[in-house]
């Protein structure tokens, strides 16, 4: 049995090909449309795009959907199959990491003769729900998405299902939905988190303090690597030796933070969730009057450009970023091309060592 929304194309086209739509004009509306076929509009905008795809209709913005001339229907196909659009979904875009990655996806999509989609949910479930539904109503070939909270519940995770059930090849970046097994592209967080916490305790700290973030994997992850190094190492941990934050309260983290080292004296290193963190923690410290690395070791995680500027460079671990953004656009490239998802790939860290720890 055919998909609802592959019946409601079946049936516009007919309607083409028989003129009852006649060339140049408008078709019905969307909302005219749900109404006939008694439908959402989310399927009606499916039908629509498997027809303008095929070139028999045409979007225009402002204005509505068109049916197009014999001759355009066959140059708009053609185009079509030759300028295939990737749908690229992050977090953020304009900051940290972020313009790297998507520099190494979009050296792979130009020189692949692929167009890129770019849009940004600022961790935010609304907003991830309004970048599906821009990326399914403009047709993309395949989505390279960066997942929102992946700690949490998603109520976006029927979409994305939906997208799988229609042959549309979803790659995850940075971490992935565990409740749906998407492909994914990441770094091994959990050995981040080891690595990061390892280097502190080779340098004899014994007293450690981990901030993370909780909302994302990339965080419960390093937090379990953080476990795994002080158990392997005999290292105590107490509720006094985790702080974490969400997307939502990180402005307010670094007062717990000197709150947490003022009442715990005997903390002599942090591992902290990223680079952001750890730089700005560092500045939060040396404004009162703290010393890095000769009171606090501090280890970041992604070494970014942050990471060399400011008073103290950092000790952090390595994100391969813009190759990332090379090898997911590979992935998603040649899984449309073959119609067979690649293999995961998962990166694993190494320490780039600078100024900010200190060997007791």
């Amino acid at each position: 049995m055919k998909p609802k929304y592959q019946e409601i194309s079946d049936d516009i086209r007919s309607q083409i090909v028989s003129h009852h739509y006649q060339i140049g004009k408008m078709i019905p509306t969307e909302l005219q449309l749900q109404k006939t076929y008694q439908v959402s509009r989310h399927t009606v905008r499916e039908a629509i795009s498997i027809l303008v795809n095929e070139g028999y209709l045409k979007r225009e913005k402002g204005s509505g959907t068109y049916v197009l001339k014999k001759e355009e229907h066959q140059n708009d196909a053609s185009s079509f199959r030759e300028q295939k659009t990737i749908g690229v979904i992050t977090t953020y875009i304009s900051d940290y990491i972020f313009p790297s990655i998507i520099r190494g996806i979009e050296k792979v999509l130009s020189t692949e003769g692929y167009s890129l989609l770019l849009a940004s949910t600022n961790n935010d479930y609304l907003q991830e729900k309004e970048c599906l539904e821009k990326m399914i109503e403009f047709g993309v070939d395949g989505l390279i998405v960066e997942p929102t909270k992946s700690n949490q519940y998603n109520p976006n995770l029927a979409t994305y299902v939906n997208l799988r059930e229609h042959n549309i090849p979803v790659l995850m970046i940075n971490a992935t939905y565990e409740e749906i097994n998407t492909p994914f592209i990441c770094v091994d967080d959990v050995e981040t988190g080891f690595v990061a916490t390892q280097e502190l305790i080779e340098n004899h700290h014994q007293n450690l303090l981990l901030i993370t973030k909780i909302d994302d994997l990339q965080g419960k992850y390093r937090m379990k690597g953080f476990i795994k190094a002080c158990e392997n190492n005999k290292i105590k941990i107490t509720s006094d030796s985790i702080i974490t934050f969400t997307t939502e309260n990180m402005s307010s983290i670094y007062e717990d933070v000197l709150e947490k080292l003022n009442d715990h004296p005997e903390i002599t290193g942090i591992v902290c969730y990223n680079d952001k963190l750890a730089s700005s923690l560092i500045k939060k410290l040396l404004e009162n009057g703290k010393q890095i690395p000769e009171q606090y070791s501090i280890v970041g995680n992604d070494d970014s450009t942050l990471s060399i500027i400011g008073g103290v460079s950092l000790t952090t671990t390595v994100h391969p970023k813009e190759n990332l953004g090379i090898d997911a656009a590979k992935w998603i490239v040649s899984t449309i091309e073959t119609g067979v998802n690649q293999d995961n790939i998962l990166y694993h860290p190494t320490l780039v060592k600078r100024e900010s720890v200190k060997k007791l």
